[in-house]
């Protein structure tokens, strides 16, 4: 963790660090502004990853989602040149790397929990006296399929949020930003749908069905009239970031 952070650093100070992809990094945050804190905030999702920790609660889970993959959406963004002062875009742009992680802890729960992991929040699973990994057991899928309603209900949420902010994107980011959200949303849905069946074999999204979405997301991002969500907005992007012990 610690090479990862001085490599970046070093990058980011556009000084040379021997690997391809951090120069290409350096290269890329010049040009398009990209800065320390945005980095560092992924980071902190490889720190979390490194020590096998699990969530207790569900903020702790969402704040896991900001580092992994929320933080990325906002580094997105910027990249496609969203001002780093629209904090409302930047919001929505979280809120699509949000929904993009919760549909692979849907997607991912017994893969995970195979390789010792559980992204899951432990007040979740005491709800269902478990222990982290008996979740994931045959015997238990059933039980385990009936808290998929709340947790793609919450991807769902985000993912709606997230085409608020889209919609300020030039056409064919947008598109492409739709697109892939209508893709990671029809995973959410699919693990929702198939029940206790969802985890017998990887859930995907065939390439007829991307295609549909691919193309659904053309007329979409042509309308350019998103839905509000049904839901109020509760978090922003500076609800995540580190606080101490993490």
């Amino acid at each position: 963790m610690q090479a990862i952070r001085v490599l970046t650093k070093r990058a980011l100070d556009e000084q040379p660090t021997a690997d391809f992809a951090f120069d290409s990094f350096g290269m890329v945050a010049d040009e398009t502004g990209l800065t320390w804190d945005m980095a560092n905030d992924m980071i902190g999702g490889f720190a979390l990853d490194a020590t096998r920790w699990q969530p207790a609660t569900e903020a702790d889970m969402m704040r896991y989602c900001y580092h992994v993959a929320g933080s990325v959406g906002i580094m997105m963004a910027v990249v496609m040149g969203v001002s780093k002062d629209d904090g409302e875009t930047l919001d929505r742009a979280c809120d699509l790397g949000l929904a993009f992680q919760i549909a692979n802890i849907a997607r991912d729960i017994v893969e995970d929990a195979d390789a010792g992991r559980c992204y899951l929040p432990k007040s979740w699973l005491d709800e269902m006296g478990w222990e982290a990994g008996e979740h994931a057991l045959p015997e238990n899928r059933f039980r385990l399929a009936s808290l998929m309603p709340r947790l793609i209900a919450l991807m769902e949420k985000h993912e709606e949020a997230s085409k608020l902010g889209a919609k300020k994107l030039r056409f064919r980011q947008r598109w492409a930003v739709l697109a892939a959200a209508n893709i990671y949303g029809a995973i959410g849905r699919k693990v929702l749908n198939r029940g206790q069946l969802a985890w017998d074999r990887r859930t995907r999204v065939s390439g007829l069905e991307k295609s549909w979405h691919v193309t659904s997301a053309f007329f979409e991002a042509l309308w350019n009239r998103p839905a509000q969500p049904r839901e109020p907005i509760l978090w922003s992007r500076h609800d995540f970031r580190p606080v101490a012990g993490w």
